[in-house]
């Protein structure tokens, strides 16, 4: 009997050592050749070039900002994007940890007592025969495992963790978006209140044009229809100024929300566009790095890992599978005599069940699971293609700012002159009132893009970082 044990437990550990399930995982994702460094240098701006280093953890502070770097720790401790994905990551966790405990062996102590009354037709389960009522305790302890014949538990296992892990880079993912959104939207609103600055100048500049011009009407050098065209330029000046004001507002109430404070609540302090230094070194984005260090990409490829491991729990559904437990204990009239004069007790069971008729199910069941790999391969190829696609994109936009910089700058300062001139030459009677009005609209759409240029480098340099990886900080 001794022997037979030894026998059969070593035949369960040499089979527990087989695993199934897919071995090769390889989504074949294509990768682009290498990029090389590039430099952008306008002459209305600060240069900006590639450069192969790693990004910071806390990239951000390039920007030179020390309310934006406020912004941004208040945000990574009170965003709510940040506090779902945390509970998720916890959930996924203790997720895993409930499927390991699982596959050990399991122990459970009881205790029972029971009351009965049995018929004289019936022997009782007492010794004394004549004993109809009596009370029996029964306490036992039991021990079950199902050993891992072919490796179905491992690939459950694998499957918990990997899902762990898709949590993982998910809440690093939801960092990034909160970071590079937050940044974004202080930007954005920085830009905003630059124009609407610019815009209240173009008001005050159209009202002195038109002070000035009832003035020559009053004099007889001009007609009504002059000082009337001129009223309608004020009135498009203040009416460019709601919009503004309104998107001013709406990135605040953005802002607010990235804080997880809600609208209308007091905000920290905000950096201007002037107060943003634009960060001469960006990220250059090598392939095989950018794979390793995009949370997204990660989190693609730990969704892969799960879905080849739950191939193999579902063909392991479809083998033999083996059963151990084992339980000991006593049973008596009184408690105190549990494990005494024979009445303890125990028993070993094996067995062994193999699959024969499920209706197909099984079978279904792994070709959906094969199905959900073939699917988590295409996603991850998806993933790869859309990082270096916004890599792309991003440096593109590097490239390009920095000609719209130097176009806008060059038209700001054509415009500034022209409206100069044309001011003093309408002063002297020697222009009228529609040149003037060109040169005023020119001067402040000018201004507006010349804003707007500078603002774009700002949020395209947040969007190479992001696009590199970056914003991976420390888990709280």
């Amino acid at each position: 009997m001794k022997g037979s044990a030894v026998s059969l437990f070593a035949m369960v550990a040499a089979l527990s050592g087989c695993a199934v399930g897919p071995r090769d995982l390889d989504a074949h994702a294509v990768l682009p050749p290498p990029s090389q460094p590039q430099r952008f240098a306008p002459h209305s701006g600060p240069e900006q070039s590639t450069r192969d280093t790693e990004v910071a953890k806390d990239w951000w502070r390039a920007f030179g900002s020390p309310e934006l770097d406020a912004l941004v720790d208040d945000a990574l401790h009170h965003a709510t994007d940040l506090a779902v994905a945390d509970a998720a990551l916890r959930q996924a966790r203790e997720q895993a940890g409930a499927v390991v405990g699982s596959t050990l062996p399991q122990i459970d102590a009881g205790f029972q007592t029971q009351r009965t009354r049995v018929s004289k037709a019936l022997a009782p389960a007492v010794t004394d025969a004549t004993q109809y009522l009596y009370t029996l305790h029964t306490a036992q302890v039991t021990v079950s495992y199902g050993p891992d014949l072919f490796g179905g538990n491992g690939a459950r296992i694998r499957s918990a963790r990997a899902a762990a892990d898709v949590a993982r880079y998910r809440l690093e993912a939801a960092r990034a978006t909160v970071v590079a959104n937050l940044i974004t939207a202080v930007i954005q609103r920085a830009a905003l209140a630059d124009q609407i600055d610019a815009a209240k100048t173009s008001v005050s500049v159209n009202r002195d044009i038109l002070q000035n011009q009832v003035r020559r009407q009053q004099l007889g050098a001009i007609g009504a229809a002059d000082v009337a065209t001129q009223q309608a330029a004020l009135a498009t000046a203040e009416a460019a100024l709601p919009t503004l004001v309104r998107a001013e507002a709406h990135q605040r109430v953005l802002i607010g929300t990235l804080l997880g404070r809600a609208a209308g609540s007091d905000l920290p302090a905000l950096p201007g566009l002037a107060a943003l230094a634009l960060p001469h070194d960006v990220p250059l984005a090598v392939p095989s790095e950018l794979v390793a260090r995009r949370p997204d990409v990660r989190a693609a490829r730990a969704q892969l890992e799960g879905a080849g491991a739950d191939v193999g729990v579902a063909i392991a559904a479809r083998l033999p599978n083996i059963q151990l437990s084992a339980n000991a204990g006593g049973a008596a009239q009184h408690i105190v005599d549990l494990f005494q004069n024979g009445n303890p007790f125990w028993a070993l069971i094996g067995g062994l069940t193999q699959p024969l008729f499920h209706g197909g199910a099984l079978r279904h069941q792994q070709r959906a699971a094969e199905a959900a790999l073939d699917g988590a391969k295409a996603q991850y190829r998806a993933s790869v293609l859309q990082a270096f696609g916004d890599v792309s994109d991003a440096l593109t936009g590097l490239r390009t700012d920095a000609d719209a910089l130097d176009a806008a700058a060059r038209a700001s300062d054509a415009s500034a002159r022209t409206l100069g001139y044309v001011r003093r030459q309408l002063a002297l009677g020697d222009v009228g009132t529609l040149v003037l009005l060109n040169a005023a609209a020119a001067d402040a759409q000018a201004r507006a893009q010349l804003i707007q240029a500078r603002a774009a480098r700002l949020t395209d340099t947040v969007a190479i970082f992001q696009a590199a990886g970056g914003g991976v900080v420390e888990e709280r």
